[in-house]
């Protein structure tokens, strides 16, 4: 079996996707069931429905799999802090799926506003880059970064639910990657990425809902509204419209197999 590093210095991943279609040499009824149960198109409708199923119907699957949207997220501030030159403190999360990320530098600005900015684009943005990755064939690819996202996370965080969520999603990645026969690979990176897609667009609805019940005064969207003077009704906006586009995009290039 390929570890994710192989498939992701290998270029594409065509030793991945090939063992799908492996059941092409067995000309039996049952082998060709297997062989269209495997096939890209099936793979992407499939990871489709479930994440958007999880999404929609909310309660302890949604909650569960939200701290995956938290992590990215957090992860997004980080990363932006570090970009403009602030200094990252360190990140925590806590069990009720919401976080915070710390960094030192100017209040204020276009670098604090780009770093608050950036935190609820995130997941929807690393679902595009993910979906482009697997509209290239390149699922090792997409595990490597899952994996490099995790161990980034796990440096700087600072409490000991975060230390267990992340260690917990590196956990369900392993197994996946060395433990799970390599079929499992492509159908896992599809549904994360799908869910990144789908769970970016999510928390921007529950702000915007918190916020008109006089809730979140101190969100990220408020927090823009204070460094830019720009409503933030209209920040809340801005979220919408970006994710929703990243979902669209990210679609195209996902569901591309079946319309070929």
């Amino acid at each position: 079996m390929s570890s994710p590093v192989q498939l992701a210095l290998g270029g594409r991943s065509g030793d991945t996707l090939s063992a799908f279609h492996a059941a092409a040499a067995d000309t039996s009824p049952a082998g060709s069931l297997l062989e269209q149960a495997q096939t890209p198109a099936v793979i992407t409708l499939v990871a489709g429905g479930v994440a958007l199923l999880v999404v929609l119907i909310g309660g302890t699957p949604w909650r569960r799999a939200r701290n995956v949207v938290t992590i990215v997220h957090e992860a997004g501030h980080a990363l932006a802090a570090v970009l403009v030159g602030r200094r990252l403190q360190g990140i925590k999360l806590h069990s009720d799926t919401s976080g915070v990320t710390v960094s030192r530098g100017k209040p204020e600005g276009p670098g604090m506003a780009f770093t608050a900015m950036a935190g609820y684009l995130a997941p929807s943005v690393l679902g595009l880059l993910f979906a482009s990755l697997l509209g290239a064939d390149l699922v090792g690819t997409v595990l490597v970064l899952i994996a490099l996202l995790l161990l980034g996370v796990l440096v700087m965080v600072r409490n000991a639910y975060g230390v267990f969520t992340v260690v917990a999603s590196a956990a369900v990645l392993a197994l996946v990657a060395f433990v799970a026969p390599v079929e499992v690979q492509a159908p896992f990176s599809y549904l994360v990425t799908w869910f990144l897609l789908f769970g970016g667009v999510r928390p921007v609805v529950e702000l915007q809902v918190k916020r008109r019940r006089g809730q979140a005064r101190d969100s990220d969207a408020d927090q823009l509204g204070r460094l830019t003077a720009v409503p933030p009704v209209l920040w809340v906006l801005v979220f919408v419209v970006a994710t929703v586009s990243c979902l669209i995009a990210g679609g195209l290039w996902l569901l591309e197999p079946i319309a070929v």
